[in-house]
C-alpha cells in the first residue's frame, strides 16, 4: 500500500476565461506521433496549452500532476495506473497489487497495462505534468519500457521544465517524438496583442507591444506580470521603454511592481503562504495567524493574481510556479521569521492527521526534534496502512544522532527497511536498538511509551524474518519464540507476526501441524488488531494445511468464515475465498458450484484479490476447464498462472509447471511430461523432502503413464510412508490411489486393499475427483469393491462420465458467434504480444486487428483486453481449432 492518493493531481487544469487561442500549437499537438515532449522553462504555458488542447482533442484522458513526493518508484506508477483505469475503466486495475505488493518486476507490471492499452478500440492519452519533479535513475528504466513498448492507440504526453532522461534521440531518429519547445510556445506578436489588448484590456499601442513583446522575448509568464503591473498606468510607454533585462531579473522585476502595487494584507499574505505547496482556507489561516484565508484565495483567483485552482469547488490552490519561486525568494529577503511560517504548517497538517507534509514542514523550520516526534508518533499507522515506504524516506532526512536516540523511531525505521528489501543495515540498526534499550539514559528519548515496550519483542520478530530470508529455518523459530516471549501482554501484533513466520519456516519442513498451529493463533492475533486482511492471507495458508493434512471439509469452513469476514467489510482476500471454495468444490465434483465460485470472483473484479490471486484464480479454472474436458485451454491457462505467479516468503509446494506435467501426461504426452522431469530435475532417485514432495507425487503419474512400473511402485511406497510420518493425509490419499493402479496394472492382487484404504480416508471428507479423474482404470478397479456401498456408487458415477448438472456456458451461447477469422485473434490476444505484433504474426494492417479487436469486444459484450479473455474461457472458445 502507499499513502492515500491525493485526488487533485487527476484533474487537468479546468478552462478558464482569457485563455488566448493558440491554433498553431493546437495543430502541433494533434499531428501524427504517439509521444509528445513539452519541453520549456517555468512561466511558458505549458500546463495551460495542455489544459486547453485537451477541450479540443476528443480522446480519453488520463492526467497526472506529478510532485516530488513521486520520486518513488511505487508511488509514480501507483499514480500513472490509477490515471489510466480513470480513464478507461478496468486497464491498470489488475497491475495495481502486484506494483503495490512490491514483488512484481515493474517491467512485468507494465506488460499487463500495455497488453489491455494494446487492443483498445479507442485513443487515451497519458499526460505527465511536472515530469522534471519525478525523473530519477529509479523511474527511467519503466519510463524506457513503456516508451518502447507504446501501442499505436495510446498518446504520452510529457511536459517537463528540463529535458528528461530517457532515450529521446532514438525516439527523434524513428520519427516518433513530436517536440515544442521555449522557441514555439513564446508569444508570438499576434498572440501578444491579442492577451495585452483583447483580455486584459489595456488598449496599448501596436509600437508598445512589439517593444514589450521583444523584450520579454514572447515569455508568457513575463507579459502576464507586465499586464498586471500595467493596470492603472498612466505612461505605459514609458514603463515599456525601461522595461529590459533577461528573463530572470525580468520576473524579479515584474513581481516587484506586482506585489509594490497589493494592498499590505494582500502582499504579505502571498509571502507568507508562499511556503506551501497547496493552499486552502484553513491552512493559510494557521499559516499567517489570520481569519480570511478562503477570501484571500477567491480575492486572488478573480484578479488572476497566479493562483490555480486544483479542484472543482475551488478549495484547494496553489500559486504558479514560477510566481512561488519568486515570492519565496521575496520571503527570504524580508523575513526573519520563515521558520515560524513553516512551524506553523507543520503542526497545522499534524492536527488535521497529514503526517508527510507536517514532517516535511517542520524539517523545514529546522526543528528536527520535533519532526522526529511526529514520525513517531505516525509509525503504528502507517505501519498498519502498508506505508512503510515514507517511513523510507524520512531515514535519510532525519539526522542519524536524531534517530539513534530514539528506539521507537529507530525501530520503525527498521521495518521500513525490512519491508523494502534492504536487509544489509537491519542487523546492526537491531544492535544499536538493543544498546539503547540494554543502558536506558536520559538522553533516550521516547514519544510512544506503549511502542516502546513493544521493542524487545520486536527485535527478535526481525530477526526471525531475516533467518528465514537467509534459509535458517531453526534460527527463524527461535528468534520468533523469543519474540512471543519478548512482546507484552496487549501486543497482539507482535504474536501474531512472530507466529506467522513460525509457521512458514514450519511449513518449509514439513511439519504441517505445528505450521497450523501458528498460522491459527496468527490469523487470532491479526484479528484482535483489525488486520482483516492478513487474516484474510492466513485463511489461505491454513485452507491449504488443512486439504494436504486430507481435512477438506474443515478447509471449506476456513474458507467460509474468512469470507464472511471479507464480505463484511468489501476487503481485499475475498477473491481469493472463493477460488480456494471453487477448489474444493472440485475436489468434490460439484463443477457447477466450482463454476459459481470462480465467477463470483469475476464480479468482484480483481482489486479484491491479494498480490497472488491473478495466478491462483487461473490455476483454479484450469482445473476447472480439464475436469469439463477442456484440455487445451486448461493448458493456455497454466500459462498465463506461471507468467502471473508473484513468488513471497511462503514455500512454493505446488509449482504450476508440476501441474502442467500432470495435465500432459493424464491427457496422452507422456514426451512433454518427462521432458519436465529433466529440466527440473526431479528423479526417483532422489531424496524426498516436503517441498518437492508435489513434484515428486507428479514424477509418478507420469511414470504411470509412461509403463515404467518397477520405478513407480518404489517411489510410491517412499512417497506414502514419507506423507504418513508428515500427517499429510491428503498426499496420502493421492499416493495411494496411485499405488492400487500400478499394482492392478502389474497383475498385483493387493490392489483393491491399497485402494480400500485409500476410499476409508478419503470418504469422511467427501473426496471424489482424486479417484474419478483417473478414469477406466479406476472403474474397474472399484468394480471389483463392494457395489453396495453408497460411496462406491457415487465414485463409479463419477468416474463413468463428466458430472454436468447443467450445461456449461459456450460459445454456441453467442447471439453473433465468432467467424474463424476472430477466433484466431482472440488466441492470439491470450498471448503477450501487443497490436502491432498480432498486426505482424497475422501479416494484416493495425487497423484490422483493431477492427477484429472491436468486433470481438461487442460479441463477448466486453470492454477490454483482459475481460474477453476471461469470458472466452468460461465459453470455451479457446479450445476450438481453428
Amino acid at each position: 500500500m502507499m499513502d492515500p492518493l491525493v485526488e487533485t493531481k487527476f484533474f487537468p487544469p479546468a478552462p478558464r476565461a482569457g485563455i488566448v487561442a493558440r491554433p498553431r500549437l493546437d495543430d502541433r499537438l494533434s499531428r501524427p506521433g504517439h509521444i509528445v515532449l513539452v519541453s520549456a522553462p517555468a512561466g511558458f504555458g505549458k500546463t495551460t496549452l495542455l489544459g486547453r488542447w485537451l477541450t479540443l482533442a476528443g480522446t480519453s484522458v488520463a492526467w497526472v500532476a506529478l510532485d516530488e513526493g513521486d520520486r518513488e518508484t511505487s508511488a509514480f506508477w501507483t499514480y500513472v495506473l490509477t490515471a489510466l483505469d480513470r480513464a478507461v475503466p478496468g486497464v491498470g486495475a489488475g497491475a495495481l497489487p502486484l506494483l503495490q505488493a512490491g514483488q512484481t518486476p515493474t517491467e512485468a507490471v507494465l506488460t499487463v497495462v500495455l497488453n489491455e492499452l494494446s487492443v483498445l478500440p479507442g485513443e487515451v492519452t497519458l499526460i505527465l505534468d511536472d515530469y522534471h519533479l519525478v525523473d530519477s535513475p529509479g523511474i527511467r528504466p519503466g519510463m524506457t519500457f513503456l516508451l518502447d513498448h507504446l501501442p499505436p492507440q495510446v498518446r504520452l504526453i510529457i511536459s517537463t521544465r528540463a529535458d528528461p532522461g530517457l532515450p529521446l534521440a532514438r525516439l527523434r531518429a524513428r520519427g516518433e517524438l513530436i517536440e515544442i519547445r521555449a522557441a514555439e510556445l513564446r508569444f508570438t506578436l499576434a498572440e501578444a496583442t491579442t492577451y495585452l489588448n483583447d483580455v486584459t484590456g489595456l488598449g496599448l499601442t501596436v509600437e508598445d507591444i512589439a517593444s514589450l513583446a521583444e523584450r520579454t522575448e514572447g515569455w508568457v509568464a513575463a507579459l502576464q506580470l507586465a499586464a498586471l503591473s500595467l493596470r492603472g498606468r498612466d505612461d505605459a510607454a514609458g514603463f515599456i521603454a525601461g522595461f529590459a533585462g533577461d528573463d530572470r531579473f525580468v520576473v524579479d522585476y515584474l513581481v516587484e511592481e506586482v506585489l509594490d502595487r497589493q494592498p499590505e494584507p494582500v502582499r504579505r499574505f502571498l509571502l507568507e503562504t508562499s511556503i506551501l505547496d497547496r493552499l486552502t482556507g484553513a491552512l493559510c489561516d494557521a499559516v499567517t495567524g489570520g481569519h480570511d484565508g478562503k477570501a484571500m484565495l477567491e480575492r486572488l483567483d478573480r484578479a488572476n493574481l497566479f493562483v490555480v485552482p486544483l479542484d472543482d469547488q475551488r478549495r484547494w490552490y496553489r500559486y504558479h510556479h514560477l510566481f512561488a519561486d519568486v515570492l519565496r525568494s521575496h520571503l527570504l529577503d524580508e523575513r526573519r521569521d520563515v521558520a515560524d511560517l513553516h512551524r506553523r504548517a507543520g503542526n497545522w497538517y499534524d492536527e488535521t492527521g497529514e503526517p508527510v507534509p507536517a514532517v516535511r514542514h517542520t524539517l523545514a523550520a529546522g526543528d528536527v526534534g520535533h519532526a522526529a516526534d511526529m514520525v513517531e508518533r505516525a509509525v503504528p499507522e502507517l505501519r498498519r496502512n502498508r506505508q512503510e515506504h515514507t517511513l523510507r524516506r524520512w531515514i535519510d532526512e532525519l539526522p542519524d544522532d536524531v534517530v539513534e536516540r530514539r528506539p521507537v523511531l529507530a525501530m520503525g525505521f527498521v521495518g521500513a527497511l525490512m519491508a523494502g528489501n534492504e536487509f544489509s543495515d537491519v542487523g546492526r540498526r537491531l544492535s544499536g536498538i538493543e544498546q539503547l534499550l540494554d543502558g536506558r539514559s536520559e538522553n533516550v528519548v521516547v514519544i510512544d511509551e506503549r511502542e516502546l515496550a513493544r521493542l524487545p519483542g520486536g527485535i527478535e520478530l526481525y530477526r526471525a524474518a531475516l533467518a528465514l530470508i537467509g534459509g535458517d529455518l531453526a534460527g527463524t523459530l527461535k528468534h520468533a519464540q523469543l519474540a512471543v516471549v519478548r512482546a507484552p501482554e496487549h501486543d497482539d501484533l507482535t504474536r501474531a507476526s512472530a507466529d506467522a513466520l513460525a509457521g512458514i519456516a514450519s511449513w518449509t519442513t514439513g511439519d504441517l501441524e505445528a505450521a497450523h498451529r501458528s498460522y491459527t493463533d496468527a490469523a487470532a492475533g491479526l484479528h484482535r488488531v483489525g488486520y482483516i486482511s492478513d487474516v484474510l492471507g492466513c485463511s489461505i495458508t491454513l485452507a491449504d494445511l488443512e486439504s494436504t493434512q486430507g481435512r477438506l471439509r474443515r478447509a471449506q469452513r476456513t474458507y467460509e468464515r474468512a469470507l464472511e469476514l471479507a464480505s463484511a467489510q468489501s476487503l481485499r482476500g475475498t477473491r481469493d475465498m472463493y477460488v480456494g471454495l471453487s477448489q474444493i468444490a472440485l475436489e468434490h465434483n460439484d463443477l457447477a458450484a466450482a463454476a459459481e465460485y470462480l465467477r463470483r470472483c469475476d464480479e468482484l473484479g480483481e482489486q479484491a484479490g491479494l498480490p497472488q490471486n491473478p495466478y491462483r484464480w487461473r490455476v483454479a479454472m484450469a482445473l476447472l476447464r480439464e475436469a469439463e474436458g477442456n484440455t487445451d485451454t486448461a493448458l493456455g491457462l497454466l500459462t498465463e498462472a506461471e507468467r502471473a505467479y508473484v513468488g513471497d516468503f511462503a514455500p512454493n509446494v505446488r509449482p504450476v509447471p508440476a501441474l502442467r506435467a500432470r495435465m500432459l501426461a493424464a491427457h496422452g504426452d507422456v514426451t512433454s511430461a518427462l521432458e519436465w522431469a529433466r529440466q527440473y530435475g526431479v528423479s526417483v532417485h532422489d531424496e524426498l523432502s516436503y517441498l518437492r514432495e508435489y513434484e515428486h507425487v507428479t514424477l509418478a503419474r507420469v511414470l504411470l503413464a509412461e509403463g515404467s512400473l518397477h520405478d513407480v511402485i518404489g517411489l510410491l511406497e517412499r512417497l506414502l510412508c514419507a506423507a504418513e510420518d508428515g500427517g499429510r493425509r491428503g498426499t496420502v490419499i493421492e499416493v495411494l490411489v496411485l499405488l492400487a493402479l500400478a499394482r492392478h496394472a502389474t497383475g498385483d492382487d493387493d490392489a483393491g486393499a491399497v485402494l480400500e484404504r485409500a476410499l476409508t480416508l478419503a470418504e469422511p471428507e467427501g473426496y471424489v475427483r482424486v479417484f474419478s479423474s483417473e478414469g477406466r482404470p479406476m472403474t474397474t478397479l472399484l468394480n471389483a469393491l463392494d457395489g453396495n456401498r453408497a460411496y462406491v456408487r457415487q465414485l463409479l458415477d463419477a468416474t463413468r462420465g463428466p458430472f454436468e448438472p447443467s450445461r456449461p456456458a459456450s460459445g454456441d451461447d453467442l447471439i453473433d458467434p465468432l467467424t474463424e477469422r476472430e477466433l484466431v485473434v482472440l488466441r492470439l490476444l491470450v498471448s503477450d504480444l501487443d497490436g502491432p505484433s498480432i498486426a505482424r504474426e497475422l501479416v494484416v494492417s493495425l487497423n484490422t486487428v483493431r477492427t477484429h479487436t472491436k468486433n470481438i469486444y461487442a460479441k463477448l459484450g466486453v470492454n477490454n483486453r483482459r475481460a474477453a479473455v476471461r469470458r472466452a474461457h468460461q465459453l470455451e472458445l479457446l479450445s476450438r481449432r481453428t
